[in-house]
């Protein structure tokens, strides 16, 4: 049985014209966002800094934060109070007591795997989480390609956690977003294939129209 699964575009810059922009562009099409932030060090490319996101009240924002020490950033994480707020399982330090403080202001817990990292190797965080990223791109860039290799966790996480929401980040396009759609994902995260075109809501729109077909030919 196919399950029902969301389109997310993400955003990821390091200048606040930019962000702006992106934002605007997606705004009138979606309400749901990914926003992406590195601290420069978990992830080598940094990205506008956190003080300075912000986003429309109607969106539920879940916020991707690639941070070694994410503890540092939970004062203004609790301040923006996102929807949904993803950690990284290969952060320096426990994640238990960040996703505690999250839950107890009501904002839903995601835990991201990086592709060297066995889903079982992290149940602690994926028994406490609502929502297990599989990352498989490249951190803090858009625009890599897919590591289709990645699915094979899908079936892992989802024997661990029947009903947690699995999310696929990095590389999703026109191209495969069929064949992740029907792996038993539930959100799709789109970067640049939505925030480099054109007209993003035409991107956005076909996205989910592919996933809706259910076979090869239709």
């Amino acid at each position: 049985m196919i399950r029902t699964v969301s389109i997310v575009p993400a955003i990821l810059t390091d200048n606040k014209q930019d962000y702006r922009a992106q934002v605007e562009r997606i705004n009138y099409f979606t309400r749901r966002v990914q926003i992406d932030i590195t601290d420069g060090v978990f992830a080598p490319y940094p990205t506008l800094d956190i003080t300075n996101v912000w986003w429309p009240k109607n969106w539920a924002a879940d916020l991707h934060l690639m941070a070694t020490n994410p503890s540092t950033y939970l004062d203004t994480i609790l301040k923006l109070h996102p929807s949904l707020c993803i950690l990284h399982a290969e952060a320096n330090e426990d994640l238990l007591p960040i996703f505690e403080s999250l839950k107890q202001a009501d904002i839903k817990t995601g835990v991201a795997l990086l592709p060297s990292t066995y889903p079982g190797d992290v149940k602690q965080y994926i028994d406490t989480a609502d929502h297990v990223m599989v990352f498989a791109g490249q951190l803090g860039v858009q625009g890599s390609p897919a590591d289709l290799m990645q699915m094979e966790k899908i079936a892992i996480i989802r024997g661990m956690k029947p009903d947690v929401e699995i999310g696929w980040d990095g590389g999703a396009n026109i191209t495969n977003v069929r064949a992740l759609a029907h792996a038993d994902l539930d959100v799709i995260n789109v970067g640049s294939a939505i925030s480099q075109a054109n007209n993003p809501a035409e991107v956005f729109q076909s996205l989910v129209a592919e996933i809706d077909k259910n076979g090869v030919v239709l």
